[in-house]
């Protein structure tokens, strides 16, 4: 269930799916998915309201996903044959994470 958080750091109201839910020294803490942001946040108990349904009704920002199964790849250049193609890499080095990010944009 979608409800409505007071975020301290980005000092607004903000749609968000409560996670988790415990107890501190005096009142509640939840753990929070910021629907608009694509983040978790820690918010008080006292800092969550229902949502109304207008409210509801504007499209999220973000949508949560997971890269399962994601390899990372590298631009390989072979100067004998003079030929550069795209493969398997063991970890993300920056042509990588950079090929990635242009794929999603």
């Amino acid at each position: 269930q979608v409800c409505v958080v007071f975020s301290e750091e980005l000092r607004c109201w903000c749609r968000a799916v409560i996670k988790s839910i415990m107890y501190c020294t005096d009142h509640y803490q939840t753990e929070c998915f910021l629907v608009d942001y694509a983040k978790y946040i820690f918010v008080k108990s006292k800092d969550i309201r229902v949502a109304l349904e207008t409210f509801m009704q504007i499209p999220y920002r973000a949508k949560k996903c997971r890269l399962y199964g994601t390899k990372p790849v590298t631009l390989h250049i072979d100067f004998y044959e003079d030929t550069a193609k795209i493969i398997p890499a063991k970890r993300w080095d920056s042509a990588a994470t950079q090929y990635f990010q242009n794929l999603l944009k």
